[in-house]
């Protein structure tokens, strides 16, 4: 058994970062840490994930039965949620569901997160997999989101919803919720340059490599070297303003760069110039 005062002042702690940083508003999401093997600890519902307190944290066993029941506080409603992703992943021991706004817009937008371009995003979350919409508190939510979860995965967007974390630790859980946010944040500023670079094939090979090494195996480098990364990127490519294109030019690192279809010819801007110098030499005289 852990100590439950600390265990309880932490998910209050951390409660208070999901709600400065914005992750949650009013009362939404909630968090959890798994004590025992049948004891959870979960946030109540109907209480903002700022102003928690050591007292009001809950107690349920993994049948999602409130244990405390001298607590005046009840139990999340999704915390059927949580006991199943523990039940599916035994060595998980902490759930963090929030609202991110930035990773939220690709959940209500029906877009995959984009793989294969940000390297922390790579290392830290992998792939993460997009669960259809299903009501919230019940059953079908937690089965939508462990029918996606493989042995490496650790974040899994609920369509329509939001955002599930998690981790052997609590801390852990809620450091995949800030990456998830600052990836999708950097996504969409990317959307206003108008342009995005991808890894390359290669690239991301050997990064993975380097993630397996660090203790992160990923099952995305079996198939890596067949194209499975990025396979799913294109809804989110597609919202990149597109131009026509009349040639290409191929650089040496084997990506292709299309050609800008604003470019004019050299005899029409000569053509250009000398109006513009004829204008000017006018004006002298």
């Amino acid at each position: 058994m852990q100590n439950q005062f600390q265990v309880r002042k932490e998910m209050c702690d951390v409660g208070y970062r999901i709600w400065h940083r914005g992750y949650c508003a009013g009362n939404e999401g909630n968090h959890s840490v798994r004590i025992s093997d049948d004891r959870v600890l979960c946030t109540p519902t109907g209480v903002s994930k700022g102003f928690l307190s050591p007292d009001q944290i809950t107690v349920v066993d993994m049948d999602g039965r409130q244990i405390d029941t001298q607590n005046k506080m009840k139990r999340t409603s999704e915390v059927l949620l949580h006991l199943q992703i523990y039940k599916a992943r035994p060595n998980v021991k902490s759930v963090v569901h929030s609202h991110p706004p930035h990773a939220t817009a690709f959940a209500m937008a029906n877009i995959p997160i984009p793989e294969g371009i940000h390297p922390e995003a790579e290392v830290f979350l992998g792939k993460v997999p997009m669960a259809r919409y299903t009501t919230p508190s019940y059953k079908e939510l937690g089965e939508s989101v462990v029918a996606l979860i493989g042995p490496d995965t650790n974040t899994v967007m609920m369509g329509n919803h939001g955002s599930v974390c998690f981790d052997a630790t609590l801390i852990g859980a809620y450091y995949k919720l800030e990456i998830l946010d600052a990836y999708c944040r950097i996504l969409l500023l990317t959307r206003q340059l108008g342009k995005i670079n991808t890894l390359t094939q290669q690239e991301m090979i050997d990064l993975l490599k380097v993630k397996e090494r660090f203790g992160m195996p990923d099952r995305r480098l079996s198939c890596a070297t067949g194209g499975c990364i990025g396979s799913e990127n294109q809804p989110f490519l597609a919202t990149f303003d597109t131009y026509s294109q009349s040639a290409c030019a191929c650089r040496s690192d084997g990506r292709v760069e299309a050609a800008d279809s604003t470019a004019i010819s050299e005899d029409a801007f000569e053509a250009m110039v000398q109006q513009m110098t004829d204008q000017i030499m006018a004006g002298l005289a």
